[in-house]
């Protein structure tokens, strides 16, 4: 049997990392921690402090990490905006011996403006204004990923996650 996967979806708030993470996980039969629903369950009035999204963080990845343990590939949702937080996931992958793969959800400014403007119901906080800051702040993406576009429909994106995903990745770790 081949190693578990530490699948991270990442990008900016509002380009659609939930629907491709939880397809993703479905298709995958992988359990899926998001970054947004850590947040909730650690801060009931969350302030988006230094200190909290390293705490959030730092869970996500530790709920990673034992899934991975048990030899369960597992998904994660986050913006991994910084250098660090990208590094944290790896050094999770390669303590639990996981093989990692990113995957880069990207959107037009103009559909995640829509789509932002749209939603009801979300677990997320974000809003245009959160996206514009942390699009200014995302560190240059220097490790190997690949990129999904979620500009499109639900099934465009579907059929991405599955190429550059669930074929690769999720069907290997299942046999």
């Amino acid at each position: 049997m081949d190693s578990p996967a530490l699948i991270a979806f990442c990008g900016l708030p509002g380009v659609g990392k939930s629907t491709a993470s939880g397809y993703a996980a479905r298709q995958c039969g992988a359990p899926r921690y998001r970054s947004d629903e850590v947040r909730k369950s650690l801060f009931d009035d969350p302030s988006y402090t230094d200190a909290e999204i390293e705490r959030t963080y730092e869970e996500l990845l530790s709920r990673a990490r034992r899934e991975l343990e048990q030899g369960e590939s597992v998904v994660v949702d986050a913006t991994f905006n910084s250098v660090r937080y990208r590094e944290m996931a790896a050094e999770t992958a390669r303590e639990a011996g996981a093989e990692l793969l990113f995957v880069r959800v990207t959107c037009s400014p103009e559909v995640v403006r829509e789509r932002i403007e749209r939603r009801e119901g979300t677990v997320s906080d974000a809003d245009f204004a959160v996206y514009e800051q942390h699009r200014a702040a995302f560190d240059p993406f220097e490790r190997d990923h690949v990129v999904v576009d979620n500009s499109g429909s639900v099934e465009a994106t579907r059929d991405r996650v599955e190429e550059a995903v669930v074929r690769p990745v999720c069907r290997t770790t299942q046999q």
